[in-house]
């Protein structure tokens, strides 16, 4: 494995490369530290266009694939003049890069031949220009700064994961070959798959890129740079004087990802906790700001914060068969496997299950089969409430605030146990915003 001390890998989203003056914020902060692998995505607003342009492609419109092309083209022209308003060697190096990105894309629109081939090469295009941008800019400013072509070293296997032990070879022997290189800027997102096809990271995209590239050469930290600073205690656009959560455990994060903090997916952070490395969350606005650090030191004794999850649809399966019946729940949590939908949460009783389910694509194909064990009431326009801190249950009164706060709201479910980090409620999506708020008073304010 490659090893250098104190490297870090730095992730930016595709606001905080959005224009020209952010891609020059960003390389400031870049070089403010030595031995960095930056992971950039698209500059924001150009995976879009590209998914347009491969959508008139599956239309059989070329015409409309062109025209969405050569609105893309202009774009890229007023960036570069206004990253490079001088001629020079890195004006014409971003300019030549660009315009066989341009070209690129052209012959896939004239070829019309593998199209969902086609899409993926087309949005791989994306992350190739922003990263050529930056590497020039910083050049430009005499920056040692190399390229390491994320399509030369990330890879997924036939189930479309991540092959880490590749991943690791690869980008190696790629480090190892420029071992005093100031900053090397890579592609989030894009990969190739077993068969050497370009190919995208779908699950946490430049997130995932920046952990897993993390794991492989052990770093001394990641970070991820959004346009927020941090993991907030609650939903800002709801309840108002949130605050940053400056410490969170991986399973805590973990738990207000998945259940709707939206600056974090789920999936992307799990190569660094297998791996011990501490993820941060900065804000390119605020950089000086704490943001949150997300490790695997154990939690302490409080709770951290809330999320909400939305569209969540709630199940109620009674049956006097289920008392005293051992295989009952195997048969119906095999009929949500069976049709590929999975559960959120889960309460039971004595004659009585309730599982939430967020995606009703075969919702009634489910029904159907579920009405073969029981009586079914359904209850849609539902919202999961997550409290997330150090729940372990031998920490006396946590649920008991949590309930409390919500005592004068109607509450369909609650899940306590199944995780030492979360306690669950389903409540109607009428109520998700009161709530937000009464326990943002009743656990932060008071």
């Amino acid at each position: 494995m490659f090893s250098r001390t104190k490297m870090k890998v730095l992730k930016f989203g595709g606001t905080s490369v959005g224009s020209p003056q952010r891609i020059k914020s960003v390389a400031d902060l870049i070089v403010r530290e030595e031995g960095n692998i930056v992971v950039l995505s698209a500059m924001s607003g150009t995976t879009n266009q590209l998914l347009e342009i491969s959508d008139y492609l599956v239309k059989y419109n070329p015409t409309g694939a062109l025209e969405t092309l050569a609105r893309l083209d202009r774009k890229y022209a007023g960036v570069i003049d206004e990253l490079f308003p001088e001629k020079s060697e890195w004006r014409d190096k971003a300019a030549s890069v660009i315009r066989e990105c341009m070209n690129y894309i052209a012959d896939e629109i004239h070829n019309q031949k593998d199209l969902l081939q086609a899409e993926k090469n087309i949005v791989s295009r994306g992350e190739i220009m922003s990263t050529n941008l930056m590497l020039f800019h910083l050049n430009s400013k005499g920056i040692d700064a190399r390229m390491l072509p994320a399509l030369d070293f990330m890879t997924i296997d036939e189930s479309e994961e991540p092959d880490l032990a590749a991943i690791t070879r690869n980008l190696s022997k790629l480090l190892e070959s420029t071992p005093k290189t100031y900053i090397y800027i890579t592609q989030g997102f894009i990969v190739r798959n077993h068969r050497g096809e370009i190919d995208n990271l779908k699950r946490g995209g430049s997130d995932y890129t920046a952990s897993l590239i993390g794991a492989a050469i052990g770093a001394d930290e990641i970070q991820i740079w959004t346009d927020i600073d941090g993991m907030h205690n609650n939903d800002p656009r709801f309840v108002e004087n949130t605050a940053p959560v400056h410490k969170l455990h991986f399973e805590e994060a973990a738990e207000l990802a998945y259940f709707g903090a939206k600056i974090l997916h789920p999936t992307c952070i799990l190569p660094a906790k297998l791996a011990n490395i501490p993820v941060r969350l900065l804000n390119t606005m605020q950089p000086e700001a704490e943001g949150t650090l997300i490790f695997n030191t154990a939690p302490d004794h409080s709770i951290k914060a809330v999320a909400a999850k939305d569209n969540i649809t709630a199940i109620k399966i009674k049956s006097g068969r289920m008392l005293l019946a051992y295989g009952f729940l195997s048969r119906v949590f095999s009929i949500f496997e069976r049709y590929r939908t999975s559960i959120d949460m889960i309460v039971t009783s004595e004659v009585g299950v309730s599982v939430t389910i967020d995606n009703e694509q075969n919702l009634p194909q489910i029904l159907d089969e579920l009405k073969k064990l029981g009586t079914i009431t359904v209850d849609r326009d539902m919202v999961i409430i997550c409290v997330v801190g150090d729940l372990e249950w031998s920490n006396r009164g946590f649920e008991a605030a949590v309930v409390n706060a919500l005592k004068d709201l109607p509450v369909r479910m609650i899940s306590y146990g199944g995780s030492n980090y979360n306690i669950s409620l389903l409540v109607r999506k009428s109520d998700k915003i009161k709530a937000l708020n009464l326990l943002s008073d009743y656990l932060f304010n008071n």
